[in-house]
């Protein structure tokens, strides 16, 4: 128009430009004096360019942590890659974006997968001071609504707290539910073979009391190994020099019964005396057997037997001593240890007095209720020598399930299961460090969403009872109590110590007392024989030794009868090897069967006791998985047993202080 002044002709050029693709406000919105606005965000039905590598772009949130902050806009536009398991879980169809050419593969590394609750498909980003930071303002009050009460706003923000936490709920247990039921398959995709194999279980064993009884019910042999190689030699546990090799230094057998209504965690003494198979040799570096054999010995300590043997022999050992199915095997370093401390964020113990071992030194500096973190649990669990102890190994094995049952108080609180970095730390660091037979992820999940209703009142820590020390410092196992804690154990008993909430057998499901035994024979190549000569005939030990190896028995030595002369042939067993002895009875014509002294300590080996009544007559043995008809059943082992009245017990509801 006339009069009016010619706008210059670059300023013209660049409104023709951006004619079409940026809104301006009208110039009556802008102030005199006011900066001219910028372009503003494009409209969000466009396609988005490519950031390229020196866009800024918020911070991706650590492995494991999928909740955004509430100021986050919606991922819908731009989103980043996600892993595999997000994907499969959100549903997602939609490629990742372009990634650079240089840039790697993905690595997925979350354990379980974050939940991103702000993602909505087909949305566009939008400004990030638009987006509502809070419930409220996603939730505007009608327009003339009379103001809320501070009760009411109270009221409302408990609701809204309730809601949140249920949320966080049940995002962790649909993301769990679906990895074990449909989405396994992505749960080994993001968890990959971190377990390390070993072979340690059998798939039968002669030694299980009464197997059929035993299905369904789950036993975890869990062994902490005391081994310096690699990363443990940095945690203050000495070196390869100092102690050669790996040997159990904490050994545990979790029984889980078929109903899943309890937990008991029985303990064994590291300087248990056992007898330990014939064993492969065991090179714990390499988690593998050698082509060394060792052959069966009586009098070892339990410690001794992993570190010759390995998990397979530890495995045969303990199952011949308790009878029990062992179905699962699980071992730990003390690196992996220090680590699943760590990441629940430390542990509370409490000490009536500062904790100061002969080895270790000062553990615990000042007494009272306190939480530790790995790098302490580790030498709170393996000290031995402390001051003012006056029990040795019983003292530490106290200390150790009070520690577990707080441990697993915490690893299973809120504030580790509803934080997933935490979980996923915790479950990484468990599996880093630990070595397995027959273990799977899948299991462990499954197991674990099995017993989320079991009250801490019905998780009970048992510990083997023994009879003092013999002179080369082996604790002496009683036998016939050992007996009668795993009857109790495997017929689902309460037990000492079991709180009055926790559930326990319904009189329908408790056993009634059991029938004689009908017993059933065992492979004679398993059965180790001691053959005595009580006959008063000469060179009758050594005659019957090599006629019953003929017919399979090992022997383990021959000799004269400590007791002098037996009228009768007598087979003597410790508590537990019922089946064995009457193998080998089934192969003496006329001999009975008879349970030796505990004092005695036999273990695992079967003795023969030659009578003056010996013919000189050996038979095959009944045949394996036969019903043994010739041999009558000893009474004694039929008999009820009683739980030991000093049986030492910690229930996991326990104060810790007391």
């Amino acid at each position: 128009m006339a009069g009016d002044t010619p706008r210059p002709p670059a300023d013209a050029a660049r409104r023709a430009r951006e004619a079409g693709a940026i809104r301006r406000p009208p110039e009556s919105t802008r102030r005199v004096g006011e900066p001219e606005a910028g372009p503003t965000r494009p409209d969000p039905k466009r396609r988005q360019p490519t950031p390229v590598a020196s866009d800024s772009a918020p911070p991706k949130p650590a492995p494991g942590r999928g909740r955004q902050s509430s100021s986050t806009p919606p991922r819908g536009a731009g989103k980043t890659g996600a892993s595999p398991v997000v994907q499969d879980i959100a549903g997602t169809t939609e490629a990742p974006s372009r990634r650079g050419a240089a840039e790697p593969p993905e690595v997925v590394t979350d354990v379980i997968p974050p939940v991103d609750d702000t993602k909505r498909p087909g949305r566009a980003r939008a400004k990030t001071g638009s987006w509502p930071t809070t419930e409220n303002a996603a939730a505007p009050e009608s327009v003339g609504a009379p103001r809320r009460t501070r009760l009411a706003e109270s009221k409302l923000r408990k609701h809204r707290r309730a809601r949140m936490v249920g949320r966080a709920a049940l995002a962790v247990t649909a993301a769990v539910a679906l990895l074990i039921t449909g989405g396994g398959w992505s749960y080994e995709r993001a968890f990959g073979n971190s377990f390390t194999q070993v072979s340690a279980l059998g798939d039968n064993s002669e030694d299980v009391i009464d197997g059929n009884a035993q299905l369904g019910d789950e036993n975890y042999l869990i062994v902490g190994t005391d081994t310096r190689a690699g990363a443990n030699g940095k945690l203050g546990a000495g070196t390869i020099e100092d102690a050669e090799g790996a040997r159990a230094d904490t050994v545990l057998l979790v029984h889980v019964p078929k109903n899943r209504q309890r937990v008991v965690v029985v303990s064994f003494p590291r300087d248990l005396d056992v007898s330990r198979p014939k064993c492969e040799g065991w090179d714990n570096e390499k988690a593998d057997y050698t082509e060394e054999t060792y052959p069966a010995e009586m009098g070892g300590k339990l410690n001794a037997v992993y570190a010759l043997g390995g998990p397979r022999c530890l495995v045969t050992t303990i199952q011949r001593l308790t009878g029990s199915t062992i179905n699962h095997f699980i071992g730990i370093d003390f690196a992996g240890f220090e680590a699943m401390v760590d990441e629940v964020g430390g542990v509370q113990v409490c000490t009536t007095e500062p904790l100061i071992d002969g080895e270790l030194g000062t553990v615990l500096e000042n007494p009272g209720k306190q939480v530790i973190n790995g790098a302490t649990a580790l030498n709170y669990v393996r000290a031995r020598k402390v001051y003012g102890d006056i029990r040795g190994d019983y003292d530490r094995i106290n200390r150790q399930q009070k520690f577990l049952a707080s441990l697993l108080r915490t690893a299973l609180s809120t504030k580790v299961m509803l934080d997933l970095g935490k979980l996923n730390g915790f479950i990484k660091a468990f599996t880093a460090a630990t070595f397995v037979d027959k273990v799977k992820p899948e299991d462990l999940l499954t197991l674990g969403r099995s017993l989320a209703n079991v009250d801490a009142g019905a998780v009970t820590f048992l510990t083997i009872p023994t009879a003092g020390t013999d002179s080369y410092g082996n604790e002496i196992p009683r036998e016939s109590d050992i007996k009668a804690i795993f009857k109790a154990i495997r017929d689902d008993r309460p037990l000492p110590g079991e709180k009055p909430g926790a559930a326990a057998p319904t009189p329908a499901d408790t056993p009634a007392a059991p029938a004689p035994p009908a017993y059933v024979a065992v492979d004679p190549s398993t059965v180790s024989l001691l053959v005595s000569n009580g006959s008063g005939i000469s060179g009758q030990a050594a005659t019957a030794a090599n006629k019953l190896n003929n017919v399979g028995f090992p022997i383990y030595n021959t000799g004269n009868y400590t007791g002098g002369t037996a009228d009768t042939t007598i087979v003597r067993y410790s508590a537990g090897y019922e089946a064995e002895a009457a193998t080998v009875a089934s192969a003496l014509p006329g001999a009975s069967i008879a349970p030796a002294e505990e004092e005695e300590q036999l273990g695992g080996i079967i003795e023969v006791v030659l009578g003056s009544d010996y013919q000189g007559v050996v038979n095959e043995p009944t045949a394996v998985g036969q019903a043994i008809t010739n041999v009558p059943a000893d009474a004694a082992s039929a008999a009820p047993t009683a739980l030991p009245d000093d049986l030492e017990h910690i229930n996991a509801a326990d104060d810790i202080c007391s």
